[in-house]
This record gives C-alpha cells, sequence and structure tokens, in this order.
C-alpha cells in the first residue's frame, strides 16, 4: 500500500488541493454555474502501451427521470489533467473535452504518447468543479514480462445488495480490471430488494441512462473505477436477459430501438474508445489488449452474433439442436479473429475474458445429460473450436462470469473421453450482489458429475488474479453477506496454474 496514493483514492477529491502547476493549469476561479456535476465519479480503461481512455459524465441529478442528469441542453467544456504524481505537480498532458447533451453529457479523452507500464493519475474540471482523482496506468511494452495483477467481476444488481465487493477488490490494489458483464440490470424495483432501484424496466435510452446514473452514484463503484483502468464486454442484462444477436427473450417488435438504446447508454457510460461507439444499432466491442509481452487479453462479445439459444432456452436435456455445426455463438467474422490471434499470439499468457460458461457442465445426474442453452454448452461446436484454438496457445485461460457462483475447471477438447487432454483452464467469478448473500452449499452432484470442474463456492465477491511468466495464480475471493453494507472479504480457495501446464492445483 502506498499512503498517499490510498489518501487519495480512498479519501475522495478532498484530499487534493484545488490548484495545480500544469500546462495549461486548471482555472480555480471559474463561476459555478451547476451544482457539482461529478456526482458519478471518474473511470480509465483500455490501456495501452502509450495510452489510455479517461472517462467522466457530468450529472449534477443523476437520478432525474429523464437521463439527461439534471443538465442543460448545451455543450459543457470540461478540461482534464493527466498527472505523473498524485498530487498534480508534474502534469504531462492537458487538454479540453467536450460534454454534449447527445451523449448525456459524457466525456472520452484518448491521451496518447506515454510512458509504457507507468502510472498515472487524472481530473476533471467543469463549471468550476474539480472531480474526484482517478488511478490509471499503461500496458508495458512489447517485450516486457514481469508482472500483473489483475481482479475480475461480473453481475451487479444494484437492488440485491451493496456494492462492497467492489470497495473490496480496490483494496486488493489490482493494476487492471475485467468486468464481464451484467455491469446493470434492466429490471424494474423488486419487493425483496434491499435498496430501492430507479425506474422502470430499461426500455427507452432515457431509461438505460438513469439507471447507469444510479449505479454509478455507488461510492464502493466509484472507488473500483478510480483505482486502475478497466476492460468491459457486456452479456445480457445490458439490454435483457438472455438476448441473442436480433433476438430478444421474448417476442417484442421494440426489440431493435430497445438494444440500440442499451448500447448508447453503455458506451456514454463506460471509458470505452471511440471505436466502441455504436451505430446503427450495432457496436464494435471484441478487441485485443496487450500487456506486453505477458498477457493478451482477448475481450469477446457472445451476444451480438450468437445464434438464438437452441431447444427454447433453459437447461434442456439431450437437446439435439445444440450439436448443430452451424450454430455459432461468437458468429463466423469473430472466431476468425480469435483464432488468428490465438495462433499467432507470442504472449505467455492469453485470457479470453467472455461471458458465459464455457467448459462442459452437465447439471443432470445419471446417464442424460442436460446443459444451460445459454452457455457454450448450447453451441458445442463453436466452442470446440474456440478449445482447440486454446491448444495452439502457451496458455491459453478463460474467464468468465454470469453465473453468480465461483467455478474453477479445466477446459478439454473432449469431455466424454477421460484421457482427453487439458487445453486451457477457466477461472469463473461469481456476482458481485445478484442473487444476494448465498449459502454453504457445495453442489457436490454437479461437481461429481464433472470431474473436469474443480471448485465451486456459492457466495458473492470476485476472482483476483496474479500473472507471472512462471505462474497464474488465482484467488477466490468471497463476502459473507452483501444485503447489508461493510462485509469483510476473504479467499475462498487458492489455485496456481504453471507454464506450459493447463491445470488447477490446489494451494
Amino acid at each position: 500500500m502506498f499512503p498517499t496514493r490510498r489518501s487519495v483514492l480512498f479519501g475522495g477529491a478532498a484530499a487534493v488541493g484545488l490548484t495545480a502547476v500544469g500546462l495549461p493549469a486548471l482555472a480555480a476561479t471559474a463561476p459555478r454555474r451547476l451544482a457539482d456535476p461529478f456526482t458519478l465519479g471518474v473511470a480509465s480503461g483500455d490501456p495501452t502501451e502509450d495510452g489510455v481512455v479517461l472517462w467522466t459524465r457530468l450529472a449534477p441529478d443523476p437520478l432525474a427521470p429523464d437521463g439527461h442528469g439534471g443538465m442543460p441542453n448545451r455543450v459543457i467544456p470540461v478540461q482534464w489533467q493527466l498527472a505523473a504524481d498524485e498530487r498534480f505537480t508534474r502534469v504531462v498532458r492537458a487538454g479540453v473535452g467536450f460534454a454534449r447533451p447527445e451523449a448525456a453529457h459524457s466525456v472520452h479523452v484518448e491521451p496518447a504518447g506515454l510512458r509504457p507500464g507507468t502510472e498515472y493519475f487524472f481530473r476533471f474540471r467543469a463549471e468550476g468543479h474539480l472531480s474526484p482523482t482517478g488511478r490509471t496506468r499503461t500496458a508495458p511494452a512489447a517485450g516486457t514480462l514481469g508482472a500483473l495483477t489483475m481482479c475480475f467481476a461480473s453481475c451487479s444488481h444494484y437492488g440485491e445488495g451493496f456494492f462492497t465487493a467492489y470497495r473490496r477488490l480496490a483494496e486488493d490494489q489490482p493494476d487492471l480490471v475485467l468486468h464481464l458483464g451484467d455491469y446493470q440490470y434492466e429490471y424494474a424495483a423488486k419487493a425483496a430488494d434491499v435498496r430501492p432501484v430507479a425506474g422502470p424496466e430499461t426500455r427507452t435510452l432515457a431509461d438505460y441512462r438513469l439507471r447507469h446514473a444510479q449505479y454509478k452514484t455507488d461510492p464502493d463503484l466509484q472507488l473500483a473505477h478510480a483505482t486502475a483502468p478497466w476492460l468491459v464486454v457486456f452479456d445480457d442484462h445490458e439490454v435483457e436477459n438472455n438476448w441473442a444477436g436480433d433476438t430478444p427473450e421474448a417476442p417484442d417488435p421494440q426489440f431493435p430501438a430497445r438494444k440500440a438504446a442499451a448500447f448508447q447508454a453503455y458506451y456514454e457510460n463506460l471509458p470505452l474508445r471511440r471505436s466502441a461507439r455504436p451505430t446503427g444499432g450495432a457496436m464494435q466491442l471484441f478487441r485485443r489488449v496487450r500487456w506486453g509481452s505477458l498477457v493478451n487479453f482477448h475481450m469477446l462479445d457472445t451476444r451480438q452474433y450468437r445464434d438464438d439459444q437452441a431447444c427454447g432456452d433453459g437447461t434442456r436435456v439431450d437437446c439435439a439442436e445444440r450439436l448443430d455445426p452451424s450454430r455459432s455463438i461468437t458468429g463466423a467474422a469473430q472466431e476468425r479473429w480469435l483464432l488468428d490471434g490465438l495462433r499467432t499470439s507470442r504472449a505467455r499468457w492469453d485470457v479470453l475474458g467472455q461471458q458465459v460458461f464455457f467448459a462442459q457442465r452437465d447439471l443432470t445426474a445419471g446417464d442424460k445429460q442436460g446443459f444451460s442453452m445459454d452457455a457454450w454448452d448450447g453451441y458445442k461446436t463453436s466452442r470446440d473450436t474456440i478449445a482447440a484454438g486454446l491448444g495452439t496457445a502457451r496458455n491459453g485461460v478463460v474467464l468468465t462470469g454470469d453465473v453468480h457462483r465461483h467455478w474453477a475447471g479445466e477446459v478439454k477438447l473432449s469431455y466424454d473421453d477421460p484421457g482427453s487432454r487439458g487445453v486451457a483452464t477457466e477461472l469463473v467469478t461469481t456476482s458481485i450482489t445478484s442473487t444476494g448473500d448465498g449459502d454453504e452449499s457445495t453442489n457436490q452432484a454437479v461437481l461429481a458429475e464433472n470431474p473436469h470442474l474443480r471448485f465451486y463456492k456459492n457466495r458473492r465477491g470476485y476472482v483476483r488474479t496474479r500473472f507471472t511468466p512462471s505462474e497464474l495464480r488465482a484467488d477466490f475471493r468471497v463476502l459473507p453477506y452483501v444485503r447489508t453494507a461493510g462485509a469483510p472479504v476473504q479467499t475462498a480457495a487458492g489455485f496456481v496454474v504453471e507454464d506450459r501446464v493447463p491445470l488447477l492445483n490446489r494451494v
């Protein structure tokens, strides 16, 4: 830990003076025309070896029903600074972005020409107000190995619990954070919720903007965003449950407009590059982010290009449709991109950041087999193709969210042959809050049915990883409760994967 860093990140903007030395310095005397517009915090993401995305969104009234956050219908200039120190005495980049009404007054800045593998601090000023300070970093240069601490998370339902796990994640001081989907949920408030969910079920652009804004008011989530750069990909609830390509969960002639609105709000509220800005109801989200020569992150989109779920969705026994070789969860173009990237990679570790369960998971005891049709089990040929591609990498690792439980498993070319070789490992994170506190059930029946699955835990939390040239260590972090705030965190289990040996070793 670094005391001065903690005072900035954990103490908020008050820990930083209002004046700074820089070119240009942020004016401290600008007239205050609005209430504090930085209620949603700051974030950074998609680091490269010479750049990163800096994000904020202006919203003095974040829960305004029209989704505009209490902002006037005009363009607002927003000054930004990037510094080599947390007190901003060494400003290395500065400029002005423009928060526009048509983009919900969000700001995405992409400073370039930065030093590889370097920690930076950033902040914004608008209408005489200073934002909280964020910490970020660039990726190491190509050829660099070193080490990386990365945490990944999924599934944060605002109403079903408090976001304490995000705070505990921030306290682990990761270099990088991956969010693998269900960043927000579309549902209206439920009687069982422990926190009030604002607005109706999200269908319009105003609805999605309001929902994202409510999530961003959470101080624990703000802290996690301010601690490290994020790589994000959506799953289903950023739009609606179990959507697949152009197919909604239930027939809905308004689904194309709903999906376009959800994509627009997703971009506005997360630190994504301009290349991800949605157009015509489509969004380019799959991408590759290199962390020196240590890790290649292949961030996947398993929603936008998939075929509809087989056999009517849900968990199905002996569903023959899932075996159809024409069915894909990635689409042909993304599959080619991924296989090419795995085949040509020179990284020590190749990591798939993706959404739904990858390894086979037979949920039915006995001779019959029952699988979730929303997972890769519902797209068997697609899964087998990618598994073979993972086998061409030096070390393949699949990171997964979605299922609100911790799991750890080994990816094989065939699950029907006990002697089939492993080609990768899979680490599945539980939810931040979704489904509430959880329990101490062991799920022994499913583990017995799937000997390649090595660990299960039904508590909320996240996964902390440490990549080095010789091994990957994964710690499954859990909280005893989330329906009230402030829970402690502990490690429920730890695993090590050795270089070139795709096996999980319990530690």
